[in-house]
């Protein structure tokens, strides 16, 4: 697989605190990665710095053969770059169809599968069809979070990010959003995926980077993540 994503030696502080010692992690087109560790570990920060949203001090980030140092936002998100952020963070004063339009990005062509559309969306997720002329704010957790998804799909990434994506659903919504990332898995489309879950993570990643004080201090694959529990327990507290 030709690599997509390469963080080489990110170094990255808020104010005079620095959060991010030499953060190195790579993904491939077509793989899931996970970004594991406890709370505060640098995982959210890390992707901070991938999107240009905290400046990255030192080190390199290249997506795609493109350098993305000094680059903006928006300009970085042109590029094929999806974000599901943390708190799902859709406009709730605007129509699901609203949302899903509001961020909408024609699709490259791409061989691995066909570009998302609005119609696309909708047979991934029949419950926003249901609800798209709600507004955000009368949707539940989990039809925030179908939303979210969806809304970055609409941006025809070729790297979709997931920050916490599962993060205080119930079970049933969770396992439908683990078999969505399990099918876009299928589909082709790299992922880097931030969740608590390892059950979950384990049968969808193909590797896992651990997070500890800033730091990348294990990376493997689930085979071998499954066959070291005492990396689970020292790091994740799972």
């Amino acid at each position: 697989m030709d690599q997509l994503l390469k963080i080489e030696h990110v170094v990255a502080s808020y104010g005079h605190a620095q959060a991010l010692f030499g953060v190195d992690l790579d993904v491939r087109e077509g793989e899931v990665i996970t970004l594991l560790g406890r709370n505060g570990m640098g995982r959210s920060t890390t992707i901070k710095c991938l999107f240009g949203l905290l400046p990255v001090q030192k080190g390199n980030i290249c997506f795609a053969g493109t350098d993305l140092q000094s680059s903006a936002p928006h300009a970085i998100a042109r590029l094929g770059l999806g974000l599901v952020p943390e708190g799902r963070q859709i406009f709730p004063n605007l129509s699901v169809e609203e949302n899903l339009i509001a961020t909408a990005r024609a699709s490259k062509k791409n061989a691995l599968s066909s570009p998302w559309t609005l119609g696309r969306v909708y047979q991934f997720f029949p419950r926003l069809k249901e609800r798209r002329t709600n507004q955000g704010w009368q949707l539940s957790g989990g039809e925030q979070q179908m939303l979210a998804i969806g809304r970055a799909l609409m941006t025809n990434p070729r790297l979709l990010v997931l920050d916490e994506a599962t993060e205080g659903l119930s079970p049933l919504i969770r396992q439908e959003i683990w078999a969505a990332l399990k099918v876009l898995k299928s589909e082709g489309l790299s992922q880097i995926v931030i969740d608590k879950n390892i059950k979950s993570l384990l049968t969808l990643a193909d590797r896992h980077f651990v997070m500890e004080k800033g730091k990348i201090v294990w990376s493997g694959t689930s085979a071998k993540l499954s066959n070291e529990p005492d990396i689970i327990h020292r790091y994740l507290g799972v």
